[in-house]
């Protein structure tokens, strides 16, 4: 009888003990749980009654119903630029991940959350308030994001050398040099995924005439983008609504034609990397010349991007080994080894 009991309140403190690191991102929504690794990744989109203000579907069931929505729904990125620019949504999709992965309502987890590192004390606080109305347990802890993509990409972020991280998230690039687990040098550009789909659509309607959707931008993005000639440039075609005649239209795009409208935020991504070298000490910037720049986030899968790099900065530059998990992984590491990492957190006593 006593081991039954023994056994059960054993069980209680593994429930209630299921800390929890959320990469919230623009594009995604990742969370890492303490001992178990990435259990969720589901698209940062929440589909909306307009009438009643209820969530009809979260994550990857809503984002399938961007630009396919009757007028009394609406689909919704309760993120914008890496924050949070819907705070109700934003709240109510935390809850519904947390639920997933945490059904004990009665146990708060312990929860690490990203943020980029240009954020305001105003937008931490949202973030963290978002984060205890969904069921976290207070305080909610903080993890900038180019931090957390280096720990995640394995960079020896305490030692006293310097490790240079490029994070390239779905509205905002993050580019830090850290050393001895702080962040030397950094710069935050709100230039990322986001911005080259949005690209892509302009280049249509501007030298296409067609109107294409983001979905689609993005798709066209995935196969044809590139930051670099390819050794075979590729073509796909396309298929959007004439905005001459209004009718459905299919046109033929190239690789070429789409690395020239991406040349604007592509250019972006290159400046902020130049500016926080400029920003190095020179001590830390020999150690990078020999270690290299590391590119993660998902806009390090564009093609030839590392290379684009290399050459307007003479460095090194390679991609992490899961550079679109890099942030949660790192995040998580710092839950896994929470009294280590514990410098690179911030609390709500901290801002």
């Amino acid at each position: 009888m006593a081991d039954g009991v023994l056994r059960s309140f054993a069980n209680i403190g593994s429930f209630s003990g299921r800390d929890m690191a959320v990469d919230l991102g623009t594009a995604n929504t990742l969370v890492y749980v303490r001992g178990e690794g990435i259990v969720l990744n589901e698209p940062s989109v929440v589909a909306v009654n307009v009438h009643t203000g209820e969530p009809l579907a979260v994550g990857a069931e809503a984002k399938r119903m961007i630009g396919r929505t009757p007028s009394h729904i609406q689909a919704v990125r309760p993120l914008k630029d890496g924050v949070i620019a819907d705070f109700d949504i934003c709240e109510k999709m935390l809850r519904y991940f947390i639920e997933r992965v945490h059904p004990r309502k009665w146990s708060r987890p312990r929860m690490v959350i990203c943020v980029p590192s240009g954020i305001t004390g105003v937008e931490q606080r949202a973030v963290q308030e978002a984060a205890e109305f969904a069921g976290a347990r207070k305080p909610a802890f903080i993890i900038e994001e180019p931090m957390a993509a280096a720990i995640g990409s394995g960079l020896p972020v305490q030692d006293p050398t310097g490790s240079m991280i490029v994070d390239i998230g779905g509205g905002t690039t993050e580019v830090a040099v850290i050393s001895l687990g702080g962040v030397v040098a950094s710069q935050s550009v709100r230039v990322g995924g986001d911005e080259l789909d949005d690209a892509i659509v302009q280049f249509a309607k501007k030298e296409e005439n067609i109107a294409i959707g983001v979905r689609t931008a993005e798709e066209i993005k995935k196969a044809l983008g590139s930051a670099w000639p390819l050794e075979r440039e590729m073509q796909a075609e396309i298929r959007g609504r004439d905005l001459v005649t209004g009718l459905p239209k299919t046109i033929d795009l190239t690789s070429i034609a789409i690395r020239e409208a991406l040349a604007e935020p592509v250019a972006a991504i290159c400046d902020a990397v130049k500016v926080t070298l400029d920003q190095t000490p020179p001590e830390l910037a020999a150690d990078i010349m020999e270690r290299g720049i590391c590119l993660a986030g998902g806009g390090a899968l564009l093609h030839g991007l590392a290379v684009r790099l290399r050459d307007e900065t003479g460095m090194p530059v390679f991609v992490a080994d899961r550079p679109l998990e890099a942030v949660a992984l790192g995040s998580g590491q710092s839950l896994e080894e929470f009294e280590s990492l514990r410098g690179v957190l911030f609390s709500s006593g901290t801002i």
